[in-house]
């Protein structure tokens, strides 16, 4: 038997109505989870975080990014180097605003949660850019069992 960790990533689907979403979710994070929006950069209570644990989507708990993969990209968002699971988030081509880039969602509900970009750090080369409002720090004990 592996001494590893087994990752899991929820299988099941998070499926809402658009009004069910709206009624769930605060009016900033809607616009961001549900319509695709940006909040400021250097605006985000994750942006500058050292805490450690596991971001989960703001919208459904699925868990995406560990804090070891978290980096200071200067970009005003926070940045992780991949997700924790790569079927965690499902990337699509974005058009919106005249550019060409890729979008990240939660594979589980389908919330917006931000881009990537090809100029993060070594070994994956990826900036996961992410906005804070999609997120949820489920925070590591400072004294596990």
């Amino acid at each position: 038997m592996s001494d590893d960790k087994e990752v899991t990533v929820a299988t099941h689907q998070v499926v809402k109505t658009e009004e069910e979403w709206r009624k769930e979710l605060p009016a900033e994070r809607y616009a961001i989870l549900r319509n695709a929006a940006t909040e400021p950069p250097f605006s985000g209570s994750y942006t500058y975080s050292k805490e450690t644990g596991i971001y989960r989507c703001g919208a459904c708990g699925n868990a995406l990014f560990d804090s070891s993969t978290k980096y200071d990209s200067g970009s005003g968002w926070p940045s992780f180097c991949e997700p924790k699971v790569a079927d965690a988030v499902e990337l699509v081509e974005d058009h919106s605003h005249g550019m060409t880039r890729t979008e990240v969602r939660c594979r589980r509900c389908g919330s917006h949660l931000g881009h990537v970009f090809d100029d993060g750090p070594a070994p994956t080369g990826q900036r996961y850019c992410m906005n804070s409002l999609a997120l949820d720090l489920d925070p590591t004990p400072e004294n596990p069992a």
